[in-house]
């Protein structure tokens, strides 16, 4: 894959010209992604469980990743009337909390349906085109929680530590291709799924902190993430600038797991 493979030619981190397709574009880190793409150039198509009428900066389209054949119907129409897919980002998730011996088995088959499964689908679909041009870059959203247990957020760790393995054979079959696979897994992030655990006064702080008896540690760097924070670390593994890096996990959390 050289440089300007696919893009503007630059060999720099600007997308312009080039497609990206973004899961979970509707809000939060989903959102924040398809906005910085947009900015730099790219021809971004949005999808989400929610579509939108209005495109802003970007359409978003509606989709349920977890149908096989509506990923690939959507695929198909943006390659017709969009354009080749030279970017694939899946941010689309489900958090579904729980005592690991209470969890219904409706949370698990949805947590492993929405963040595993959707993540293969979309791969599939796009990543075949993307063998047959010989070129690509393929970017998932995975969690922190994906290398260090944490309790009552088995299926969501178990769904994204499946990803992560998914997303690295990915990898490594498609780098003949020329076709890059890595991973960006961010730890507390302030999106509205991150807001949905907070259910009393002094949970923002125990996440800064620490909870021993949640055993788990504080954020060395003492700060929340920022939707954009994660999105830049994406548009990075994305770009030009990460041509030499595939199969990588870029954990994006503050020092929150200290990379245990």
């Amino acid at each position: 894959m050289t440089a300007d493979a696919g893009g503007d030619g630059s060999g720099g981190d600007g997308f312009g010209g080039r497609v990206a397709l973004v899961t979970g574009a509707a809000q939060g880190i989903g959102a924040a992604v398809a906005a910085l793409l947009a900015g730099r150039g790219a021809r971004v198509v949005g999808c989400d469980l929610r579509g939108s009428d209005t495109e802003g900066a970007f359409p978003v389209k509606e989709l349920d990743v977890t149908d096989g054949a509506a990923v690939e119907a959507l695929v198909a129409e943006v390659e017709r009337t969009v354009g080749p897919v030279d970017v694939l980002v899946n941010v689309a998730g489900v958090l579904r909390v729980g005592p690991a011996l209470e969890l219904a088995d409706d949370a698990w088959q949805h947590s492993f349906a929405v963040n595993t499964t959707g993540v293969f689908h979309t791969c599939r679909s796009v990543g075949r085109r993307m063998a047959g041009r010989g070129r690509g870059s393929i970017v998932t959203v995975g969690s922190n929680a994906a290398g260090v247990p944490r309790t009552g957020m088995a299926a969501y760790a178990a769904s994204k530590a499946a990803t992560a393995m998914f997303m690295r054979c990915l990898g490594l079959e498609l780098a003949a291709s020329g076709i890059r696979c890595n991973l960006v897994s961010p730890g507390s992030t302030d999106t509205a799924m991150q807001r949905s655990l907070w259910t009393d006064p002094g949970a923002e702080q125990r996440v800064l902190a620490g909870d021993p008896a949640s055993y788990r540690v504080g954020i060395p760097l003492g700060r929340i993430a920022d939707p954009v924070d994660v999105a830049e670390a994406v548009a990075f593994l994305a770009g030009d600038r990460a041509r030499h890096i595939t199969m990588h996990d870029l954990y994006v959390d503050g020092g929150a797991t200290l990379r245990a």
